[in-house]
């Protein structure tokens, strides 16, 4: 279950790497979905939080510059798309279970938009679920499929 919680936890990975590694490592589908969910969650609060001031911080000491662009540059997108539909476009950004999107990237757009923690958490929080039901389904058919043959 920790290698499952601590996949969540990891950018990238998120709740669409836990849900398939907790089945893998022999964990009930919806056991892994809650896990995923509670791991990839746990660090949102301190991203949306403090992603904007270490940014600046790192800027102002010229620390990681080419960095601290990509961020910029990764959140500016998602921002253009989620600025224009608030909640509901910080929603999707996240629940759509591709690269480049997800919490971390979600928190990222949030903290840059300066939105307030208990607008942006609920937004992030539903799209993570919304992005696990998505890969549950596929790891569920996956296993169902296989077990047919």
């Amino acid at each position: 279950m920790l290698k499952t919680l601590v996949t969540a936890m990891l950018p990238v990975l998120e709740i669409r790497g836990a849900i398939p590694v907790g089945v893998a490592l022999g964990l009930d589908p919806w056991l892994a979905f809650a896990v995923g969910f509670v791991g990839n969650m746990l660090p949102i609060p301190f991203l949306i939080l403090l992603t904007r001031k270490v940014i600046e911080w790192l800027k102002k000491h010229n620390i990681l510059v080419k960095f601290t662009r990509w961020l910029e540059d990764k959140g500016s997108k998602g921002a253009q798309k989620v600025k224009k539909y608030s909640f509901w476009g910080l929603f999707i950004l996240v629940a759509i279970p591709l690269p480049g999107t997800g919490a971390w990237t979600g928190a990222l757009v949030a903290s840059l938009l300066d939105m307030r923690l208990k607008r942006a958490l609920p937004a992030i929080a539903m799209g993570v679920a919304a992005a696990g039901l998505i890969v549950l389904a596929v790891t569920y058919g996956v296993i169902s499929a296989g077990s047919m043959l």
